[in-house]
């Protein structure tokens, strides 16, 4: 038996009137941030980016320094983390300063040696540091039909200093 339920596709473009089309997110950002102003029902407001891109900016040389001090700082803040999680669950009398610091040590070294076997693994192939992002070419401010009206005389409206 089959069930007639209709079941939700995924997530969808939103569909509507365009308001207008932005270079930047923060332009259309700002639009939005108008109309939330002008009390439109902002619910009925999306942002769609357009022909999107994936852009690596490098950021640094990797070297052998680099990928132990990285991978030395990874582990010390997870070790920190574990090590302050523990001391929640432990009675105050047993919980002591040099348990954090050996977890700490511990984990940095373990982070460290991560670190550099990443880099030996990967050197040939991969001698720099990156940051990725993924970016739209352009920013569409699309409205619900039922409050497109009331959006466009916000926007005809100057805007107040």
């Amino acid at each position: 038996m089959s069930d007639p339920t209709p079941r939700l596709a995924g997530p969808a473009v939103p569909r509507g009137e365009i308001l207008g089309t932005y270079e930047t997110y923060p332009e259309a950002q700002a639009v939005v941030d108008r109309l939330a102003k002008a009390e439109v029902e902002v619910r009925q407001v999306s942002i769609v980016g357009s022909d999107l891109k994936t852009v690596e900016r490098v950021t640094g040389k990797l070297s052998w320094g680099r990928a132990a001090l990285g991978g030395a700082a990874n582990g010390a803040f997870l070790g920190l983390f574990f090590a302050l999680f523990v001391t929640l669950f432990t009675p105050a009398e047993q919980q002591s300063l040099a348990f954090v610091a050996s977890i700490f040590l511990v984990t940095a070294g373990v982070g460290m040696a991560a670190g550099l076997l990443v880099y030996a693994i990967t050197r040939n192939r991969r001698d720099f540091t990156s940051t990725q992002q993924v970016v739209a070419s352009s920013y569409q401010v699309i409205v619900a039909p039922e409050v497109a009206d009331a959006a466009r005389a916000a926007l005809a409206r100057p805007i107040e200093g």
